[in-house]
């Protein structure tokens, strides 16, 4: 069997597909971002249990860049243009703010499964054990 080559991230191409389906809707796509991630640049105090919740409708920011390496805009924080930089692994979620509908991204960071410290036991004698039982 051959082996096939790696492929990118699939993450950056559902987050902008979800998001035009959710502009397209008329509604306000919202990204819940894992603000503890490095690379993560949000204005202080944004985040909340290591959480940030983003309004990345077109009306709520400037600039907004959906890269394959990460989002980038600008948006007001209490009056003040800051720049936002969310680096694609830290998104969590996507969804419209009116009806929660969107779609939660799993880590791409997941350790692997542990390997068990003993091997598997020894497939046993499949032979039948019935007895005639009076």
């Amino acid at each position: 069997m051959t082996d096939s080559p790696a492929m990118t991230s699939n993450r950056p191409y559902l987050l902008r597909a979800l998001y035009e389906w959710i502009s397209d809707n008329g509604l306000s796509p919202y990204l819940l971002v894992d603000a503890a991630q490095p690379g993560v640049r949000v204005p202080p105090g944004s985040a909340k249990d290591g959480k940030v919740v983003l309004n990345i409708a077109a009306r709520a920011v400037n600039k907004l860049e959906l890269g394959n390496d990460g989002i980038r805009f600008l948006a007001r924080f209490s009056g003040v243009s800051q720049s936002v930089d969310v680096p694609m692994t830290a998104v969590l979620a996507i969804y419209a703010q009116e009806n929660g509908q969107g779609m939660m991204f799993p880590a791409d960071d997941a350790p692997p499964a542990p390997e068990p410290d003993t091997p598997p036991p020894e497939p046993q004698d499949r032979r039948s054990r019935l007895r005639v039982v009076k």
